[in-house]
Parts: C-alpha cells; sequence; structure tokens
C-alpha cells in the first residue's frame, strides 16, 4: 500500500467520492492507525521486557497503558528502564497524534470538500 494512495484526495474541482470510496479510504487509514499502535505496543513491550526485566504480559500493560495516555501502572526499578519509559512516553504521544491525523484527515477533508463543492466556488 502506497502512502500517497491513502493521503491522495480529491481535488477543488472534483466531486465528492461516492460513499463506498469513502469508506475504503477510512478503512485504509483505520489499518494504518492500527499498524502505527501495533508498532508502538511491540517497540514498548521490547524495552519494556529488557530495560526492566518485567515478563511479557506485565510489558504488555505498561506499554499499553503509556501508549494510551494512562501513565506505567509499576514503578520503574532501573535507571535504563526510567530513561527507555521517558523516551517511549514522548514516541507513544507523537505516534497517537499522527495515528489519529491519519484517521481524521479523510473526515475533515470530505466536510470541507462538500462545503465548497455546494457552495460552487472557484478560485
Amino acid at each position: 500500500m502506497q502512502i500517497s494512495r491513502i493521503t491522495k484526495f480529491e481535488r477543488r474541482g472534483h466531486p465528492l467520492i461516492p460513499p463506498h470510496r469513502f469508506v475504503g479510504r477510512m478503512l485504509k487509514a483505520i489499518g494504518l492507525w492500527l499498524a502505527l499502535a501495533v508498532v508502538g505496543l511491540g517497540i514498548g513491550m521490547v524495552g519494556y521486557a529488557q530495560f526492566e526485566h518485567m515478563s511479557l504480559p506485565d510489558a504488555f500493560v505498561n506499554a499499553a497503558m503509556i501508549l494510551s495516555g494512562m501513565g506505567p501502572l509499576g514503578e520503574l526499578k532501573t535507571t535504563a528502564g526510567k530513561i527507555f519509559a521517558g523516551s517511549y512516553a514522548i514516541f507513544s504521544g507523537l505516534v497517537i497524534v499522527i495515528a489519529t491525523a491519519f484517521v481524521l484527515a479523510p473526515i475533515f477533508h470530505r466536510v470541507l470538500h462538500r462545503f465548497h463543492v455546494e457552495t460552487g466556488e472557484e478560485d
């Protein structure tokens, strides 16, 4: 799947795409969001398992809590683990913002494009 195919929206003079194509566009955006979330979760699990010597279930829950913005569950014991957790928290915040933008962009574009098509404005 090419990123340019996901981000290529109809232009000013083009009509709105049909609803079934919009649903397809949204499914691709949600798929990209899911892929980013899974990769981010995997990075967190590996980091917590490596630096804090957590079991996979504990690493999963801590990575999921950080990725969702809730914060870690347990106390971090190692300096390397604390540095990883801080870096991972910053990374997670950026991943969630970027992934959310992928999902919201088609919606915002469709709404704004619909207003433009209805008014018939030209430059």
